[in-house]
């Protein structure tokens, strides 16, 4: 009997290290998948602010500077801490866009604020998709 119960406690703790990579790999992709959406949903929420600021630079003039400023850092700080291709990719053509809009606005020209919005879509796509 007390074999038996060895046999079964062995083939127990068998199964769980071999199941334990399996969880460790799903819950790190699951961790990539939260962590991505979130990353969207920050960089979202910095273009809807720099398009608002943009928007009544009338009553506050320095706040699209601000809000592009914090668009840039995020993106920056994102940018060293994606491994992801996809997400390097679309963090990079955000960049772009930030720093065209950048362009425009210290030529006192007004920005065309529509390729950073579909620059941030892509972003989001690429976290959801």
């Amino acid at each position: 009997m007390q074999h038996s119960i060895n046999r079964s406690t062995t083939l127990a703790v068998a199964a769980l290290i071999l199941l334990l990579p399996l969880s460790a790999v799903s819950c790190s992709a699951t961790q990539k998948a939260i962590d991505c959406g979130n990353t969207a949903v920050k960089i979202t929420g910095d273009v809807a602010d720099a398009s608002t600021a943009f928007n009544n630079a009338d009553k506050d003039p320095q706040a699209a500077g601000r809000a592009m400023q914090k668009l840039k850092k995020d993106l920056d700080q994102l940018g060293r801490n994606s491994s992801d291709t996809d997400l390097t990719k679309a963090i990079a053509d955000l960049q772009t866009q930030a720093d065209k809009v950048q362009q425009a606005v210290d030529s006192k020209e007004a920005p065309d604020l529509k390729p950073l919005g579909d620059a941030a879509a892509k972003l989001s796509k690429v976290c959801t998709g």
